[in-house]
């Protein structure tokens, strides 16, 4: 079997390159026909195409699957053309529905606009040209089967996970060293500040806490949509505790994340994606051996036992998640816990290699039958 990934995507995106790695580790040929992403899909599509035609003439194998990545919907038309001409099946793998995350959680245009039904036409003419899906959760498989009607067999989870070569146990074992050593309790957050990830909720946090404990600090790595906003609440509240960093590559990020951190934050938003998604900085902080404090919700919950792997708070209760930070630097028996059992957890079952054995075995059976994965 071999799977080309196709499309408009960015290889370094996480979630491709865990998937590719994993199905390589796995025994599965993988390769690609790809152009960069952000061209207009009328560009995209003879550039896509001339490359598929050169890599038909010069690769005698024959593709058994065309895998589509994340955010790739407007090429799901072209590798379904294509599939339809050479046989070949067409996976996508959409991570998130455009509607869901354009007009439910960055809420950029109201739900009856023009733009709110464009979106649900591309996600619907995506969906239903391919012949299987991949959701991250429980929770996004039963919303795409529910808004764009797709019969529970056509669909499969397989979590994010981590890429071990960067989010790795030397690195981990490294900042475990680094952090009994430095007498302030950081408490980190990373990522590119969606609505969904509710960062306000944890500058409200970091004001509760620095009225109980001044030791404590709160840093921010990343940026985005909600981020001149949260800055500016940081500022109106006068926060000695917390501080802003910009962009860092997925190395320089792991590396911080190691050396910076006591405990990572997940996400606190209050919008129906959030419900949905498990984000890769949990797994990722999880890799690391760092203790996470994130919101309860039911996708989460698909995952993790609060108080054993994971500490849950209420969405939108600034003092829970403040009580929850503060407990974990108090209770070092809960901290120990909590970083240990994540750890094992993601070591055991959401790396690269156990994730490409999951995708292996779900395109093996011939893309049909249970898909509760």
């Amino acid at each position: 079997m071999e799977v080309v990934f196709f499309g408009a995507y960015d290889p370094e995106y996480p979630r491709n390159a865990v998937l590719r790695r994993g199905l390589e580790l796995n025994g599965v040929r993988v390769s690609e026909c790809r152009v960069p992403p952000g061209r207009r899909f009328w560009l995209r599509y003879p550039a896509l195409l001339g490359r598929w035609l050169r890599r038909r003439k010069h690769d005698a194998a024959s593709a058994s699957i065309l895998f589509v990545p994340e955010f790739g919907h407007k090429d799901v038309p072209l590798a379904r053309l294509l599939g339809h001409l050479t046989s070949r099946r067409v996976v996508f793998d959409p991570l998130a529905s455009r509607y869901e995350t354009k007009i439910l959680d960055w809420r950029r245009k109201p739900t009856g606009s023009p733009s709110a039904w464009w979106n649900r036409v591309i996600d619907r003419r995506a969906f239903r040209s391919s012949d299987f899906l991949i959701a991250d959760t429980r929770a996004h498989k039963e919303y795409y089967g529910r808004e764009f009607h797709l019969e529970a067999s056509r669909v499969a989870v397989v979590p994010v996970g981590f890429d071990d070569r960067i989010f790795s146990r030397a690195l981990a074992d490294f900042g475990r060293s680094v952090r009994k050593t430095d007498e302030v309790f950081t408490v980190l957050f990373f990522g590119s500040f969606l609505p969904l990830h509710g960062v306000s909720e944890i500058i409200e946090a970091a004001r509760i806490v620095s009225d109980m404990d001044k030791s404590m600090n709160f840093r921010f790595f990343g940026s985005g949509q909600t981020l001149a906003s949260v800055r500016a609440r940081a500022a109106e509240l006068r926060l000695a505790n917390v501080g802003f960093e910009g962009w860092l590559n997925q190395a320089e990020l792991a590396a911080a994340v190691s050396r910076t951190a006591d405990v990572c934050l997940g996400i606190f938003g209050r919008t129906e994606k959030a419900d949905r998604v498990v984000p890769h900085k949990i797994f990722q902080a999880m890799a690391l051996r760092k203790p996470v404090v994130t919101a309860r919700t039911p996708a989460i919950e698909e995952f993790f036992t609060d108080r054993e792997n994971i500490r849950l708070c209420p969405r939108g209760d600034a003092r829970a998640l403040a009580e929850a930070i503060l407990e974990l630097k108090e209770d070092r028996a809960l901290y120990e816990r909590i970083a240990q059992k994540s750890y094992e957890l993601v070591w055991t079952r959401y790396h690269p290699a156990a994730l490409g054995a999951c995708l292996r075995d779900i395109l093996e059976k011939g893309l049909y039958g249970d898909s509760e994965t």
